[in-house]
């Protein structure tokens, strides 16, 4: 039998205190006894002794079948994985002086990215000149954030990075 793990339960050798409350394997509550007769009944079943609540007083262990203990969590640890959605985050990347069929064109897309549950990083790239019209990128950016403001909260707000301004949305 393996030691037990920080965060998993004791078996019956690692038990140290002389009386605790047991449950048996169908889960009725048969009372408080000692320690050492609780793991010969546990034993007579073919089960192990296994503390679930070592914070009670007494504590409180419960007649389980250690194999099949672990086969579960695993199965259901591996069930919480499938299910589970990892967030993505998508980028659209836009110019200071976008035509509007354009502008519109992307924001079609940072709406249905949002709606999918991603983030969305929105990059404004200045080329040349365009660095000393800051503000029309800023400008661009608080409309963007208008136009999203329903289905999405800024997570990131503008920041100027070299020749890229930046903003990460959020899903609400």
């Amino acid at each position: 039998m393996a030691p037990p793990t920080k965060s998993g339960p004791r078996y019956d050798q690692f038990i140290q205190v002389p009386k605790v409350r047991v449950i048996d394997d169908e889960g009725e509550n048969l009372g408080v006894m000692f320690t050492n007769e609780a793991v010969e009944q546990a034993q007579d079943k073919g089960l192990n002794l296994v503390e679930v609540s070592p914070n009670a007083d007494p504590p409180v262990c419960k007649f389980l079948d250690v194999g099949k203990y672990r086969y579960e969590a695993q199965k259901k640890a591996n069930a919480a994985r499938k299910t589970q959605k990892t967030q993505d985050i998508k980028e659209v990347k836009m110019r200071p002086n976008i035509d509007t069929h354009d502008y519109d064109v992307k924001m079609r897309n940072v709406n249905k990215f949002i709606d999918n549950g991603d983030k969305v990083k929105v990059t404004l790239r200045f080329r040349g000149r365009e660095m000393a019209h800051q503000h029309l990128g800023m400008d661009l950016l608080k409309r963007v954030q208008e136009d999203v403001e329903e289905i999405a909260k800024v997570e990131a707000f503008p920041r100027l990075e070299g020749r890229q301004m930046l903003m990460v949305l959020a899903p609400k």
